[in-house]
């Protein structure tokens, strides 16, 4: 059906399916169909054990590894994480955000770390969709994004990884919190 839908071949859906399966995104149920998987709360504050110590190694390796453009780049972030949160501007959060991923990724220069981080990206993202509006402390989100950005630019590893776990600890009160919002 999708192939049909969307006028592409069967082989390409068929793998773009097994690769969302692959990062937890759907369910495959053979001969019946596909699912969008669970939103859980388990499951996310799980996620986010893993996440912590990937994201403190991205953090800490971007740091060390940071070309000078990539310091210059990460300072303007930063500041495009304070306008957001200063105008709690939760679109343009989540533009540089995705924007702040991928830089932090890139000048860790761990590909190991990267594929580790973008499963889970994904995963914190797609949570974060669903409930920010409800439970988010956007504004302090970014702020917090903006330490990290900032102790990057300045090759401050300690400073990048204490500021990845103040972020992290805010993520998983925020994952918490779901839980009573949705109550």
């Amino acid at each position: 059906m999708l192939s049909r839908r969307l006028g592409i071949g069967r082989t390409p859906i068929r793998e773009a399916l097994q690769r969302l399966a692959r990062e937890s995104l759907v369910v495959i149920l053979p001969r019946r169909g596909v699912i969008v998987s669970e939103i859980n709360v388990g499951t996310q504050l799980r996620l986010l054990e893993t996440r912590r110590e990937v994201e403190r190694l991205v953090a800490r390796s971007a740091a060390r590894r940071a070309t000078p453009a990539e310091r210059r780049r990460m300072d303007e972030l930063a500041e495009r994480f304070e306008r957001s949160a200063r105008n709690n501007d939760d679109k343009g959060f989540m533009r540089v955000d995705r924007e702040f991923n991928e830089l932090c990724l890139a000048a860790a220069k761990n590909e190991f770390a990267s594929g580790a981080m973008r499963l889970m990206q994904s995963l914190s993202r797609r949570f974060w969709y669903h409930h920010y509006k409800e439970a988010a402390d956007m504004p302090e989100t970014a702020k917090l994004h903006a330490d990290i950005a900032r102790a990057v630019a300045r090759g401050d590893e300690r400073g990048a990884a204490a500021a990845t776990d103040r972020l992290l600890d805010l993520v998983k009160s925020f994952t918490r919190a779901t839980v009573s919002a949705d109550t």
